[in-house]
């Protein structure tokens, strides 16, 4: 497949004195969701802001936004480069 279409981060915020552990482990589910769909793109991670802010993401390409939206339900997303 050609990937010179835009990539999404969907992303998944976390609150609370446990955001960055419930972030790192709603990683793992990312990247399970990816093999079982055999989705193109495997980029994945978690990313700590403060001790009350976490999130947790998946890159995927514009044509995968909108299933993978409705069926992960992600929080909020933005271009990524």
């Amino acid at each position: 497949m050609k990937s010179n279409m835009r990539k999404i981060k969907l992303i998944w915020d976390f609150r609370g004195p446990f955001s960055s552990k419930t972030a790192e482990h709603h990683e793992i589910h990312l990247k399970e969701y990816i093999v079982s769909e055999q989705l193109d793109l495997n980029i994945t991670g978690f990313e700590v802001y403060n001790e009350m802010h976490s999130i947790a993401y998946m890159v995927v390409t514009e044509n995968n936004m909108i299933p993978v939206r409705d069926a992960l339900k992600p929080h909020r997303g933005e271009i990524f480069e």
